[in-house]
């Protein structure tokens, strides 16, 4: 056997595994030195772990790939191994074969996705082929498994990952994306099933499908999140480790996920997490809004999780040991914990105060979603002046049934989805619309405050544009979408008296360092006016 051939594949120009196009944003190819560097982080955690222990050279540790693709990880794995294992067996073809058949397996997504792993790991699509560099399989699949999975449908929808029955149930001739790892009611029966009795694996590694079609939205674009279903999944199996890459939208939103993101905080022995805010530092053609991480769960960890923040190949800040669980998301910027305990821990005259969050409208604040009325009002009995999305109109009164009391109030607008898909999102908020009597909105915006007098709508709407405020609402708005829980770490304050950030931060006692990084992050907007004219800034 050619000792380097099979694993010296990191060393071409270029490795052939970073030049795969990805099969959609949903199935993203890991980019092998990506792979790597969780590699690093899984042999540096069993190096603490156990006395120093080379994890490489350990004839014993099995590893599961549960959403294999193109089989990076399974690669770089036995390469690893390869190079560890060789003082004791320095017979490599022997070697090779003992790691293949004893320590490295995965199930492939598809049957496309199964034959590239095997490829890659095997050097043959099938592992039993004379190519193979294993020599002890007898079948073709190796330990690279994969069976076409059908879905169990209950009312249009998949009992068991809840993907749409009118989008996935289209015979045999197409993919039906039912993974063998979801849809079982007993994971270990499965697994036992697949590998054998007494399969336990010491580490699960993967990067999961993201998101599979649920048959809403317009033309059935909406979508849910099935990573969550995969990772519940890999912690049933009771490994020592699971590292996994997973958008990072469950820190504080994404749809259906509030008890997987409970869960993730609160879940003891996460140990690690290395989180990429940016679009593009990982998966330079895929837009996965929100960004993406990766995390370690350790099943004997007790302690804190390393959180570390990167831009790019650089680390930002420190990485910090840290409670998870201490709000309700996931505060992603390690400077941003400590000024927030302050503005949380807050208390005027002995009272905590209240947020901004429990005054927000909840959607389609009228109960009007993106109607557009007379351009002049002219033809209508009652006009209602209507800010809608990028246009304003009349619409008669006796058309809004929700809220009616806030048409002849003055309030403050503002949309509920700001910024681009690009690299940074320094603004946050749209631009607060101070809207007078005679007014509403269609679900383009949501209500921030109902307000006396146009004095205190105009404070609020300066409030809303101060960089204490924005840079509150940015802790918990991690994709373009903003809800009422967005605002929930923003003060409720008096708007009696114009709030400017200079008075904000005196009053939380926030540090000049702590303004300094405040700054960084959030884009002034200096010379805002207040003025109740109508603009709009949704990019």
């Amino acid at each position: 056997m050619n000792a380097q051939a099979p694993f010296a594949l990191r060393a071409h120009n270029p490795d052939v595994l970073s030049c795969i196009a990805n099969l959609s944003n949903d199935e993203v190819f890991t980019p092998p030195e990506f792979a790597a560097r969780m590699l690093d982080t899984l042999a540096e955690a069993w190096a603490a772990d156990h006395d120093g222990a080379n994890l490489w050279a350990d004839p014993t540790v099995r590893f599961l790939d549960p959403c294999t693709k193109s089989g990076v990880f399974l690669r770089e794995i036995t390469s690893r191994l390869t190079d560890g294992l060789a003082e004791q067996m320095p017979d490599l073809e022997a070697r090779v074969d003992h790691i293949l058949t004893r320590q490295v397996f995965g199930i492939g997504l598809t049957r496309i996705t199964a034959l590239l792993a095997r490829r890659s790991v095997y050097c043959s699509k099938r592992a039993n082929g004379e190519h193979s560099i294993a020599r002890s399989f007898t079948n073709e699949s190796g330990n690279v498994w994969f069976e076409r999975t059908e879905h169990t449908w209950k009312n249009g929808r998949c009992t068991y990952c809840g993907a749409s029955q009118e989008a996935f149930d289209r015979g045999g001739d197409l993919e039906s994306h039912a993974y063998a790892f979801l849809h079982t009611d007993d994971i270990k029966a499965r697994i036992a099933e697949l590998f054998g009795d007494d399969m336990q694996f010491d580490v699960i590694i993967g990067n999961p499908p993201y998101q599979l079609s649920d048959g809403g939205g317009g033309g059935g674009t909406s979508a849910i999140p099935i990573y969550n279903l995969f990772v519940e999944s890999a912690f049933s199996l009771d490994s020592r480790y699971v590292v996994m890459i997973t958008p990072s939208r469950w820190f504080s939103g994404g749809k259906g996920l509030d008890d997987f993101r409970k869960m993730m905080l609160n879940k003891k022995g996460i140990s690690k997490l290395v989180d990429f805010p940016q679009l593009y530092d990982v998966f330079s053609n895929v837009k996965i809004r929100g960004g993406i991480s990766y995390w370690m769960y350790n099943r004997d960890y007790c302690g804190e999780c390393e959180v570390v923040t990167m831009i790019g190949d650089k680390i930002v800040g420190e990485s910090v040991m840290r409670k998870l669980n201490a709000y309700d998301v996931l505060v992603r910027r390690n400077e941003a914990v400590e000024i927030l305990d302050k503005v949380a821990g807050y208390f005027n005259n002995g009272v905590p105060e209240l947020s901004l969050g429990s005054q927000v409208s909840s959607r389609k604040p009228f109960g009007l979603t993106n109607q557009r009325g007379s351009i002049t009002g002219n033809d209508l009995k009652d006009p209602v002046l209507l800010y809608g999305n990028q246009q304003i109109s009349y619409i008669e009164r006796s058309s809004i049934k929700v809220n009616i009391e806030w048409i002849d109030r003055w309030k403050v607008l503002l949309v509920k989805a700001h910024g681009t898909s690009g690299r940074e999102d320094v603004t946050i908020l749209g631009e607060p619309i101070v809207a007078g009597p005679g007014t509403a909105c269609t679900e383009t915006y949501l209500v921030i405050g109902i307000c006396d007098s146009e004095n205190e709508a105009i404070n609020l709407a300066n409030y809303m544009r101060t960089r204490f405020v924005r840079f509150l609402v940015s802790l918990r708005k991690i994709t373009q979408n903003i809800t009422k829980d967005s605002y929930n770490f923003v003060p409720l304050l008096t708007m009696k008296i114009s709030w400017n950030d200079n008075e904000l931060i005196e009053r939380y006692g926030i540090s000049n360092n702590e303004f300094e990084f405040i700054k960084s992050v959030i884009a002034d907007r200096a010379g805002d006016t207040g003025s109740s004219q109508f603009r709009e800034e949704n990019e």
